[in-house]
């Protein structure tokens, strides 16, 4: 695999979670440690799921494909949700999360995104490829459009307000049915 071609693979893989990151920096106003924190929790993520793919082959793809979208959408959509009940009602989301819940919420959003970088990690098993290399590639292009994604979402939410936040859960809950609804073959 060329250099080129992983490097495509790596932004397409990135995408989910940048938007993700969008939604969450418009809702919640982050200082750039956290910003790089979580943006370093998602490349991890990101990184180890195609590991996890890639080790489980062949062998795990079913159960991978069968379930991938429904744990998007469970995820995504209930972070989705809780982010519209945020913005409904006026409190702010980041003085009522403590560390712990805020590291957890962060964690499974990163899952969620990062379901599809394990499929894809499967199929690196049957081609010529460093997987490390490849991983460590993904995880990086993550890491860089998670930190763009809240940056510039955190710019938009001080334009708009708790409005944003509301629109930013209904962009994961857009997500999360997007997914499902593709991988069930419902839109192309």
């Amino acid at each position: 695999m060329s250099l080129y071609a992983l490097l495509l693979i790596a932004l397409g893989m990135s995408m989910d979670a940048f938007a993700v990151a969008l939604a969450k920096g418009a809702a919640v106003r982050m200082p750039p440690r956290k910003i790089a924190a979580t943006a370093l929790v998602f490349g991890t993520v990101e990184a180890l799921t195609p590991l996890a793919g890639w080790a489980g082959g062949f062998y795990a793809k079913p159960f991978i494909s069968e379930w991938d979208h429904w744990v998007a959408f469970v995820l995504l959509g209930g972070l989705g949700l809780k982010m519209m009940r945020a913005g409904l009602s006026g409190e702010a989301e980041d003085a009522r999360e403590t560390k712990r819940e805020s590291l957890w919420l962060t964690v499974l959003t990163a899952f969620g995104t990062s379901i599809d970088s394990m499929i894809v990690g499967v199929g690196l098993a049957f081609m010529e490829v460093n997987i490390a290399f490849a991983a460590a590639v993904i995880g990086m292009a993550t890491t860089v459009m998670v930190a763009i994604g809240l940056t510039a979402g955190g710019a938009l939410g001080g334009l708009f307000g708790k409005r944003a936040e509301f629109a930013g859960g209904l962009v994961l809950i857009a997500i999360g049915t997007w997914t499902l609804l593709s991988h069930l073959g419902l839109i192309q």
